[in-house]
């Protein structure tokens, strides 16, 4: 299920690789972005090209689920190796409309909604720690807030929903999908359909 959803999300972002003229700020962004899906917090410093490859150097803290005294052993046992500019992934939010944006926030209410058995807004702080941890801004978090008071259905959210923009929520999707580590039948539905819409542009 898992690599169904990510597989189309690496094809596009390639895509958006290819056709990008900062494509070096972009690749910076999505590797510090996905690491951070997995609990990690990374900073790229050096993005070069050599040989047909892409050579990256990063600074990579301490993961969520790594106790102290593990990541001090690790920095120990590793302390001969290397290091290192991160491009958030708010300029492609900042670059879209306020109508792409409102679809944004209450997509990605919608996940919450689906994963949540209780109201999302009763522990609203906890959970904009968790988003905010994954690089969203006052803005974004701020918008999902307002899609949490305001659920649409489904069917009406995905209704002549740009590519990019079911892209850019998927991948936050699933990051909110697996912050309980596991997804239920309600937000694989809802992933699914961001998945088709992606599958429609590639047909």
């Amino acid at each position: 299920m898992l690599e169904q959803l990510v597989r189309p999300l690496v094809r596009t972002q390639i895509e958006v690789l290819a056709k990008a003229p900062s494509a070096a700020g972009r690749l910076t962004s999505m590797i510090s972005q996905w690491l951070g899906y997995l609990g990690v917090r990374a900073e790229v410093k050096q993005l070069r090209t050599a040989d047909g490859k892409i050579h990256v150097s990063m600074v990579v803290d301490r993961p969520e689920q790594c106790r102290e005294q593990e990541w001090q052993k690790i920095l120990t046992n590793i302390r001969q190796n290397h290091r290192s500019e991160e491009e958030s992934f708010e300029l492609t939010y900042a670059r879209m409309s306020e109508p792409q944006r409102s679809k944004v926030h209450r997509l990605l209410a919608h996940v919450i909604q689906a994963g949540s058995s209780e109201n999302p807004l009763d522990s609203w702080p906890q959970l904009q720690t968790h988003l905010a941890d994954m690089g969203m801004n006052e803005m974004l978090l701020a918008g999902i807030k307002a899609g949490l008071k305001q659920p649409a259905s489904l069917d009406a959210l995905l209704k002549n929903l740009d590519p990019e923009v079911a892209a850019f929520v998927l991948s936050r999707g699933i990051a909110i999908a697996l912050l309980d580590r596991q997804i239920n039948q309600d937000e694989d539905d809802a992933l699914k359909a961001l998945y088709s819409v992606l599958e429609q542009r590639s047909a």
